[in-house]
């Protein structure tokens, strides 16, 4: 018997309505409810025999390895097993169209970049476990090709491939526990930045929350993250001001008083209209709070001179720039109609 060969008479329910790989991938339940007894699934799976069990309650309809889709669908049934009868949940929507059901598990870690076009992580075939995430409460232990772990507040997973994994921040926090080399981590997190996967405040946050920023290489490989994704956003600011056809600024200038107190330094200001443009970097690791009530002391002390601040995001510039570059032109119309700012030097940055 193989992947295409039908189950045994008995069944109720025949296989065409299923897709190929879950014609290969079947849990006990499943296997049960389209007719086949537990002593012909342990006949099928003696040794020669042409099924295998995989991982618990989880069954190869074929000899030989398993591929990589089979062992993603593997993993991801084995951890979605009924938390009081510990038998694999069944999908409920329509089996010939929808995407199985994998209750709140999810792929996450390196398997999980991988699935997200990551160039940086192994292939799923040189990887002998998947990491797959769990509500904290599940009764599951880690086996087989299958590594569980848990979270007392699970992200909301997207769909890649039909199946459900773990956002890239998240994946990459889970995948950077379990690395201890400082080159591997820099490599991950800056194609993350570099590959558009996601904004380096949203990486920090994650590791935060993991508690993995008290690790020197972790550290090391955030603090070049954090360089290389604010020259990522001011490089999107240029690009802002060239395509949408704003004035030229004069470009990371610091700002004082005739003879009196610096000001602050600033990404683009525009000196005969009074207003200004900073990039908002703050990473999580830094204390928020204060870190906001700096920018907010700094952009009122600005304002009372006259000077309109506009704070832009690096998601912003990237996700809606458009929309940016109207707030900005916004803010240079509007300078005709206020009163004539303070003076101020602009220095080089």
């Amino acid at each position: 018997m193989n992947h295409n060969t039908p189950l045994p008479p008995l069944s109720p329910r025949p296989l065409r309505h299923l897709s190929d790989v879950r014609r290969r991938v079947m849990t006990t339940a499943q296997l049960k409810s389209h007719g086949v007894a537990p002593a012909e699934m342990s006949e099928q799976c003696r040794p020669g025999g042409p099924w295998q069990q995989i991982l618990p309650g989880v069954f190869l309809l074929h000899p030989g390895p398993p591929t990589s889709e089979e062992r993603l669908h593997a993993v991801l049934m084995y951890a979605a097993r009924d938390r009081t009868s510990g038998v694999p949940t069944q999908p409920t929507a329509d089996e010939g169209h929808a995407a199985p059901a994998y209750a709140e598990g999810m792929i996450t870690g390196l398997a999980a970049l991988t699935l997200h076009g990551f160039s940086a992580t192994p292939p799923l075939t040189a990887l002998d476990t998947i990491d797959v995430l769990v509500p904290r409460m599940r009764r599951l232990r880690s086996t087989g090709c299958a590594r569980i772990l848990r979270s007392a507040a699970l992200p909301t997973p997207q769909q890649v491939t039909g199946l459900p994994v773990a956002p890239v921040p998240r994946a990459l926090a889970d995948a950077v526990a379990e690395l201890t080399d400082a080159s591997a981590v820099r490599r991950l997190l800056t194609e993350a930045v570099r590959g558009g996967h996601c904004e380096p405040a949203s990486v920090v946050r994650e590791l935060n929350q993991a508690k993995l920023l008290s690790r020197p290489h972790v550290v090391d490989a955030v603090d070049s993250l954090l360089a290389e994704g604010r020259a990522i956003a001011e490089d999107r600011l240029y690009a802002m001001v060239h395509e949408y056809g704003l004035p030229d600024p004069v470009w990371n200038v610091d700002l004082r008083l005739p003879g009196g107190p610096h000001l602050g330094g600033l990404d683009a200001y525009w000196p005969e209209q009074a207003v200004a443009v900073e990039l908002d970097t703050r990473a999580p690791r830094q204390d928020e709070d204060a870190l906001w009530s700096e920018y907010a002391r700094k952009r009122e002390h600005l304002e009372r001179l006259g000077i309109t601040v506009v704070y832009v995001t690096p998601k912003k510039l990237r996700d809606a720039t458009e929309q940016q570059a109207a707030v900005v032109r916004t803010a240079l119309m509007a300078a005709a109609d206020r009163d004539p700012a303070a003076y101020v030097v602009v220095l080089p940055r």
